[in-house]
């Protein structure tokens, strides 16, 4: 093998613990040998009846269901590069995702079969990706194989991951990940002492326990994906829910039924619920066996994570520095802490904040405003994007570096504070604002269940501070009492000068939000309130 492959990796587990569960999902299990097999019988489907063949793309419209991963593993073994789909999205956008990806074929749910279709309809009859819907027709492609699916070589570690991304400032961008620099990337992620990855057969021969992990991030975004890689390189076990959103009581209650030790979630918009269900029903669920929570993405509130660690004995919460462009490394807290404060990296060999305009490193203790620049295993650039491939995978000094928009700045001890992606950046009267700095001061205060912190036009600012809030069960909005709060801590300028009271802040699957439709959304909020009667 020419660099490490998943599929190899998992071929080579299926062979040696072919009885242990591979992935579960409700009453389904799958273990490592169906899981080969099946995958096997799909991608002598995509060979023989859609003629696929090695570098082309294999598009996945699925929830969190064991389908997912059995196409990513089947497209893995031709040769092919599987291509996530977000399931939220509506025809116009899943006609873009299968058009800039050149996808050959797509792996859909029953649930989103018109969608599809609507997207398929639209393109040329010798572009139409070939169509298969996950439920019987899915399954009697797998019991009507009949011969292995076979390709020039083996597996190796230059076949590409697609994995797209973004949406809320741009289309989305498929990211291209190498086999090996993802498994290189996710190994050295948790392992920043050992960054060669070793033999992955050797514990599984050895009987080994391995992990269990429940991603309660989908499997569409790189969260859930890459939790769920990184545990099944290890001969471990996906526990999934299917499930298009989070259901807080049916997470503790899987996480109980199959002693899952890792969940991975995004920030606080799963952690409050799932902190609100334990509060709601502190004896219901026997959590012995969870021994981490893990997020990245979004902003984790220390006073969650406290909440956490209280309710489950000998917990860690596990925050990781990373994007779908590169993975960082990785802070752990746990009961042991007196004060639980926000994740916080260093300046490493790994993780610079740099100017970026020279690429100098900004200097510690300076509070000079830079952004993030990961470097190691990072993907290759984003596909058919050439002039954003430049901007976000930079050299510097002979070294290449991922740098997707991180604003930070370093105190003198070399820690890193996160402000911040740039493109949510609010320019008010000169200043820049940071949402997810004000965010985090807000949610703190006990009558935010969660918000978001968005610019609105302005003739004299350019743009004004408003803040979108969801209240927490039975509070009020008070609006002079939530200004005053956030400037206790911040500066006058960064405090909201409106608070809007939602019902929902309508975050994507993976707890991301959509800022440009929340600029407008908090526009017609106060337009509203303007119009007289």
């Amino acid at each position: 093998m020419s660099g490490w492959n998943f599929a190899t990796v998992w071929d080579g587990i299926a062979e040696i613990v072919p009885d242990r569960d591979a992935l579960v999902c409700g009453e389904r299990r799958v273990t490592w040998g169906r899981f080969a097999d099946r995958a096997e019988r799909l991608a002598a489907w995509l060979q023989q009846e859609g003629g696929l063949e090695p570098g082309d793309k294999v598009a996945i419209d699925l929830t969190n269901r064991p389908e997912y991963l059995e196409t990513f593993y089947a497209a893995l073994k031709l040769g092919a590069v599987p291509c996530n789909v977000n399931f939220r999205y509506q025809a116009d956008e899943v006609h873009y995702v299968l058009d800039n990806s050149d996808a050959e074929a797509i792996v859909h749910g029953p649930e989103f079969a018109a969608v599809v279709r609507e997207a398929l309809a639209r393109m040329p009859e010798a572009a139409r990706p070939r169509a298969l819907e996950a439920g019987p027709a899915y399954e009697r492609v797998l019991a009507a194989a009949s011969a292995p699916s076979s390709r020039p070589g083996s597996p190796d570690g230059d076949d590409l991951i697609f994995l797209y991304t973004g949406g809320t400032t741009g289309m989305p961008k498929g990211v291209m990940w190498r086999n090996d620099d993802l498994y290189r990337a996710l190994w050295a992620s948790g392992h920043p002492q050992r960054p060669e990855p070793p033999d992955p057969l050797a514990a599984a021969r050895a009987g080994k326990r391995a992990a269990t992990v429940l991603p309660a991030a989908p499997l569409m975004h790189g969260t859930g994906l890459f939790s769920s890689l990184s545990v099944l390189a290890g001969a471990g076990t996906v526990v999934l829910v299917d499930r298009a959103g989070l259901d807080a009581e049916l997470l503790w209650e899987t996480v109980a039924r199959e002693h899952v030790q890792l969940v991975t979630i995004v920030g606080d918009v799963f952690a409050r619920p799932m902190l609100a269900a334990l509060e709601e029903h502190p004896d219901r669920w026997e959590l012995s066996g969870l021994r981490a929570i893990q997020s990245s993405g979004v902003i984790f509130s220390p006073q969650v994570k406290q909440g956490l660690i209280a309710a489950v004995p000998g917990l860690t919460i596990v925050d990781s520095l990373g994007a779908s462009e590169g993975l960082g490394p990785r802070h752990t807290s746990d009961a042991s802490e007196e004060k639980l404060e926000s994740a916080t990296f260093r300046v490493s060999d790994r993780v610079r904040v740099i100017d970026p305009d020279t690429g100098d490193d900004v200097q510690p203790g300076s509070e000079v405003e830079g952004l993030v620049a990961m470097t190691g295993n990072i993907p290759i650039g984003y596909y058919k994007d050439p002039q954003k491939s430049a901007a976000t995978f930079r050299e510097f000094g002979g070294v290449r570096y991922s740098v997707p928009g991180d604003h930070a700045t370093v105190d003198a001890d070399g820690t890193v504070r996160l402000l911040g992606r740039g493109s949510a950046c609010i320019n008010t009267g000169g200043e820049k604002v940071f949402p997810e700095e004000v965010e985090a001061e807000l949610r703190k205060h006990p009558s935010v269940f969660d918000c978001l912190v968005v610019g609105v036009p302005d003739d004299r600012f350019g743009e004004r501070v408003v803040a979108l809030v969801q209240l927490a069960d039975g509070r009020g909005l008070d609006e002079p009492e939530l200004m005053e709060w956030c400037r206790r801590t911040l500066a006058r300028y960064k405090a909201p000068r409106r608070f809007l009271a939602v019902d929902s802040l309508d975050r994507s699957a993976a707890g991301k939000a959509n800022y440009a439709a929340l600029r407008r959304r908090a526009g017609e909020l106060l337009a509203a309130e303007a119009t007289p009667g």
